[in-house]
């Protein structure tokens, strides 16, 4: 695949994805300006790209759909439910024959061939066919009684229509004439002035023979009216865009053509002169005016033309405002399309590793430097370290994305789900803004995939259902995403009538994953929804039903270093919360010592190190300023046999709103930390993380601190269950 169709397939689907959000927009927006202007722009816009790289059968398909978008937007269909599904599935079908563009077949196979021509059927007769009857024709043309005019003075005035033509690219292809219908036109009346637009004409080797570049700006002098006009690009008036602007048209006319000009780069004149409110010869005469031969030959200043063409009484200043205000919107527009790049992603993770592998060869830079006792020198390596350090936060801010592009896929999911369940509910998006690494964007989608599907199907109720309870006949479902201790924190939260705890209960004794009579928490009862091949469900749906899914929940998101809790109240809802690191490449961590192990901990989670008492031996806890504290001893942990310092520490950790203690030897400082994955050998262990290497060349583990807390949350739990157990048999 050439350069020129990669980029037409990559701007494809990004044009795709804001049409399909456009769409779902409408359905709710039923009528907005903006968001139909917004459809039909993303349309023409791939149909046009298409266009350009020669792929017939995009254009072909894409052509018909710009035909109902165009009887959309100009009032001769009413938006529907019906009418959306359809372009929906017209926009899935764009997204396929983009696969077989990028595959590099020459036509798509028969199955996606007749999937396109049903819907292009469908879209034949039930909205372009009933209105494709022409309304009653009038006799020959119409005169006009009321005198002409001359131009000139502040109403913005000519005595010609003005006719604004551009032709599509396969009028020829057609068998069409272009300047048959000019010829035609000349029968009505007397063009007075034409100007042959290029603005689509690309460079000669590039041209295709069949292909129609060609569009005109016309003054036309006639007495005919509108209609008579029009109908003379009857023949092709699917093919082309036509503005005509009768004589004494008012500015409101006027500026709505120049809002439709093409974005190209035009000087203040060309753009009055090109939507017909000012003459080639008043153009002229203006800039005569603005440059006379002694201010030219001194250097002088120039008076802006818009100045001398209002005063001269040709335009009015609101069309001079607004021409200048298309110019700088054009202008602007393309400075910031010029300041974007498109790189590809491995390039991307090749700085990022090479970013890592300078952070570890400046940790042992630092090394050196301490041990050498140069004062000097440990100031330039400080020096440099604060420089990597803000390099690799440079680096990793150009893979940091907005999670609003994955939640806005669920909107088109939403929809079409509720619709096959025969509910109605209703998303609710918030903290689309949030920023997390690339790799885990792209990894989230499936995990959410499932629980959002679950949500609906299983969590929501039938709206008669939600009503008898008294709850309103919509659901919701809610979509959020916010920053929390280093981490970020995403939610599927909805209202429906929550986890039946019972149930799960009784499927998970009858499973054999639990014993009949055992006690268990809440959260650990639903946790058991995540076992594999576990489900309540009476019956088998589409959507779930099969038991499969919950599991690689779970393991895809573990897999991205992170967790899901689940919370459930009867009858009000549930709520599914995700928590996943920032980055999955570098973080600032705290090294820590026991014995001669060196141990990392993440620093975002760590709150505060405190000195271990003496008298503190033989207990997991400390009372830290009044609260109880529950602690870890990573010596006992790992097994390190040697004798303790008389002097020990704890770091205070927080995960998830809880806090733990981790007992060490020693306090070694920040270290930037590279991420180094573990073996599938060591995957089960509890505690650790990841590894990282030091400075030294020694490696030290990433300690998991969210297992740590969970880990010292369990065991104060079983603490406190002991004596309510034991009372009874006292009794």
């Amino acid at each position: 695949m050439d350069e020129i169709t990669s980029v037409f397939v990559t701007e494809s689907r990004e044009q795709l994805t804001a049409l399909e959000a456009a769409l779902l927009d409408l359905e709710a927006n039923a009528g907005d300006p903006d968001t139909l202007n917004a459809v039909f722009r993303s349309a023409h816009t791939i149909k046009g790209g298409a266009g350009v790289v020669e792929c017939e059968f995009i254009v072909a398909f894409t052509h018909v759909v710009e035909n109902v978008l165009d009887k959309l937007r100009n009032g001769e269909i009413a938006v529907s439910g019906d009418l959306v599904a359809v372009l929906l599935s017209c926009a899935d079908h764009i997204g396929h024959l983009l696969d077989v563009l990028e595959a590099g077949a020459t036509q798509p196979d028969e199955d996606l061939t007749a999937e396109g021509a049903t819907i292009l059927a469908r879209l034949q007769r039930d909205w372009l066919a009933q209105h494709d009857d022409a309304a009653p024709r009038s006799g020959p043309p119409s005169a006009r009684e009321e005198p002409v005019s001359s131009s000139g003075g502040g109403a913005v005035e000519t005595d010609c229509w003005h006719i604004s033509l551009r032709f599509g690219p396969n009028v020829l292809r057609g068998g069409m004439d272009p300047l048959s219908f000019l010829r035609y036109l000349d029968t009505l009346g007397r063009i007075v002035h034409i100007e042959t637009l290029a603005d689509t004409l690309p460079a000669a080797e590039q041209m295709d023979p069949e292909t129609c570049y060609l569009g005109f700006e016309i003054s036309f002098a006639s007495t005919a009216d509108k209609a008579a006009i029009e109908r003379v690009f009857d023949f092709v008036r699917d093919e082309c865009e036509l503005h005509i602007l009768p004589p004494h048209s008012k500015l409101e006319d006027y500026l709505e053509l120049l809002r439709k000009l093409p974005e190209d780069t035009m000087r203040l004149g060309e753009i009055l002169v090109r939507i017909g409110a000012l003459t080639q010869t008043e153009l002229d005469e203006g800039l005569r005016e603005q440059t006379p031969p002694s201010t030219e030959a001194e250097g002088g200043e120039h008076t802006p033309l818009g100045e001398i063409l209002v005063e001269h009484k040709v335009v009015q200043p609101e069309l001079v405002e607004a021409a200048v205000g298309k110019q700088k919107q054009v202008s602007e527009k393309k400075a910031a399309e010029s300041r974007l790049i498109r790189i590809q992603a491995d390039k991307l993770d090749k700085l990022i590793d090479l970013v890592g592998e300078l952070v570890i060869a400046g940790a042992s830079v630092n090394l050196l430097a301490g041990k050498s006792g140069l004062s000097d020198l440990v100031e330039a390596t400080s020096l440099t370290s604060r420089l990597v350090e803000s390099i690799r936060d440079a680096a990793l801010q150009l893979r940091m994305v907005q999670i609003g592009e994955t939640f806005n896929r669920f909107n088109r999911v939403v929809r079409d789900v509720s619709r096959e369940l025969g509910k109605d509910i209703e998303l609710v998006i918030s903290g689309g803004e949030t920023e997390l690494d690339k790799s885990m964007v792209e990894k989230i989608g499936d995990p959410l995939m499932h629980l959002v599907r679950n949500a609906m199907d299983h969590g929501i109720e039938s709206p008669e259902n939600r009503v008898a309870h008294g709850k309103p006949a919509r659901g919701r479902l809610e979509l959020n995403a916010y920053h929390d201790s280093g981490s970020i924190m995403i939610e599927v939260v909805d209202d429906g009538g929550g986890l039946n705890r019972e149930r799960i209960a009784a499927k998970a004794v009858e499973r054999g994953i639990i014993q009949p009579g055992q006690t268990l928490s809440d959260t650990e009862i639903y946790n058991l929804i995540f076992e594999a091949g576990f489900s309540t469900a009476e019956q088998v749906s589409n959507l779930s039903g099969r038991g499969v899914g919950m599991d690689v929940v779970r393991r895809n998101i573990q897999s991205l270093r992170g967790t899901v809790e689940v919370s459930s109240t009867a009858g009000e809802g549930s709520r599914f919360a995700i928590r996943l690191p920032l980055t999955l490449a570098i973080i600032d961590g705290f090294l820590v010592g026991v014995g001669r192990a060196a141990y990392v901990i993440p620093l975002d989670s760590v709150v505060e190190c405190i000195e271990l008492r003496q008298d503190s031996e033989g207990r997991d806890y400390i009372n830290l300023r009044g609260e109880v504290l529950p602690f870890v001893r990573l010596r006992d942990m790992f097994g390190i046999e040697d004798v303790p310092p008389p002097r020990q520490n704890v770091v205070v950790v927080q995960y998830g709103g809880l806090k733990a203690g981790i007992v060490v030897d020693q306090l070694m400082g920040e270290f930037q930390t590279v991420i180094k994955p573990l073996g599938s050998i060591f995957r089960h262990i509890k505690g650790i993380g990841g590894s990282t290497i030091l400075g030294s060349g020694e490696v030290a583990l990433i300690l998991d601190v969210q297992a740590l807390v969970q880990r010292c949350a369990q065991h104060e739990e079983r603490s406190a269950a002991r004596p309510q157990l034991a009372a009874p048999a006292k009794a």
